[in-house]
């Protein structure tokens, strides 16, 4: 299956409709690029991306 962004939190989800973080159904296969954050209180990338969870994020998402 292929994976899908939420255009609303960006997050990369490998199976299903719904957006487990913020239940948006609007979501892409139109993406590219990611980030892994395993801890969000010490990351930088994370704090200029404006992350609020550790996950697997993308870059890069196209409308």
């Amino acid at each position: 299956m292929e994976e899908k962004v939420c255009k609303n939190c960006k997050i990369i989800i490998s199976h299903g409709t719904i957006c487990p973080i913020c239940g948006s159904d609007d979501l892409t296969s139109r993406w590219g690029g990611y980030v892994i954050v395993l801890n969000i209180e010490k990351s930088e990338i994370a704090k200029k991306l404006d992350l609020k969870l550790n996950g697997v994020f993308a870059l890069n998402v196209k409308e």
